[in-house]
């Protein structure tokens, strides 16, 4: 996008400081060029904001843009074509909440990403890992029981890939970053979704889950880890894992080893509301939804727990299916343990931070992306502001205003 943008009156958010900046910003050739007071430029859209509030674009560091549906095991059986549709019909949707960047947490592939970024259709920007690394039996291994071939073929729709042993899964891990992947996400523990495992087991071997940091550190990306209970977040963090996703289950040794480590937690509390909520009615197995309980009444007390330990925290969904629409509760959830700042900040500069994104996103400062969402309230008086997408004055996207 080529958007020049003159914004006037604002009151311009810095979340790393949590300071408003009242004054005008220009934006053009899809960056912010300047902020200050009277500023002019005669070739661009002007908005008179009246006072309005200026936040950087929001990111989304765990969402699933190929999941079209709750019941993730028969995505393999999709027309990959049928998938595409939905996923460039959920990233459109994602981009009127607000969200100009986000982190697809295994899914989405250099397709998707490389058709956003030319245009071909509206979306936030997307980052992506391929296929999540899963052992036998992992939380990325969508057989039943009774299946005994294989299912991932990277012809088809879905969301892991199996590899056991250390050669199998540095040869995994090379495939994907071969085809462009921003970071590498593994299953180091059962999961809700997934038909055969626990959601207390600890899954690869330590052995395997090093190769799988080495790869993706030759390349300089990292490793993201799906993980519940604090055995299995606790050995994903000595091991060199740099984010951790979700971590329902983590004790004052895990808080201890994300400060050690300087690691990233990824919390994805809405995901468990709307799967109990609805999850049976967008296709999740019966079976499935009986293991929601097990992450359900956790998730916010290990938030309260890592925000008050200091742990860096980046905002994170994870929403399937129809339930996409709740991608912006997850501002409501955390705003009853965290301020409105912090939770801001997950959603702006420490998420731009895990992204290795640091000055290009979530941030109004010259030189980044345009990507802005305008309001009418004061989102630090109230983070439930940034939960109603639909009351949103204006989204901005590479300079352009892309939702109104």
């Amino acid at each position: 996008m080529n958007g020049s943008l003159l914004l006037r009156d604002a009151r311009l958010l810095d979340p790393v400081t949590g300071e408003y900046t009242e004054g005008d910003l220009r934006c053009a050739d899809g960056r912010i060029v300047e902020i200050g007071t009277g500023l002019t430029a005669d070739d661009a859209r002007t908005e008179e904001l009246r006072g309005a509030f200026v936040l950087p674009g929001l990111v989304d560091a765990h969402v699933h843009v190929t999941a079209s549906t709750a019941d993730l095991g028969s995505l393999p059986a999709s027309s990959p074509s049928y998938v595409t549709a939905h996923s460039a019909r959920t990233m459109s949707r994602m981009l009127d909440r607000g969200f100009t960047t986000v982190r697809d947490a295994s899914g989405a592939d250099y397709g998707l990403a490389d058709a956003q970024a030319e245009g071909l259709f509206r979306g936030p920007r997307l980052l992506f890992c391929g296929r999540a690394l899963s052992q036998t039996g992992g939380h990325g291994d969508s057989r039943t029981r009774g299946a005994n071939t294989s299912e991932d073929h990277p012809c088809c729709a879905g969301l892991g890939r199996v590899a056991d042993g250390v050669d199998a899964v540095r040869a995994a891990a090379r495939d994907e970053l071969r085809k462009g992947a921003h970071h590498i996400k593994v299953m180091a523990s059962g999961g809700v979704a997934s038909p055969t495992d626990r959601i207390d087991s600890t899954q690869y071997s330590g052995e395997e889950l090093r190769a799988i940091v080495e790869e993706a550190e030759a390349a300089n990306r990292y490793v993201a880890a799906h993980a519940y209970t604090a055995r299995a977040v606790n050995r994903a963090l000595e091991l060199g894992v740099r984010s951790i996703e979700h971590g329902n289950l983590i004790d004052d040794l895990s808080v201890e080893l994300f400060l050690r480590h300087d690691a990233y937690l990824v919390p994805t509390l809405v995901t468990y509301w709307a799967l109990k909520e609805e999850g049976r009615e967008h296709g999740l197995p019966e079976s499935s939804w009986r293991k929601v309980d097990e992450v359900l009444g956790a998730g916010m007390a290990a938030l309260e727990r890592a925000a008050r330990g200091g742990v860096k925290l980046v905002y994170g969904s994870d929403l399937l299916g129809g339930m996409h629409r709740h991608q912006n509760h997850e501002f409501r959830l955390r705003g009853e343990v965290q301020s409105a700042l912090e939770v801001i900040r997950s959603a702006t500069s420490t998420a731009a931070d895990l992204l290795n994104l640091t000055g290009e996103i979530g941030t109004l400062a010259p030189g980044a992306h345009a990507d802005l969402v305008v309001v009418d309230r004061d989102p630090l008086e109230d983070v439930g502001v940034l939960a109603e997408p639909e009351k949103f004055r204006y989204v901005v996207q590479g300079g352009t205003v892309v939702s109104a």
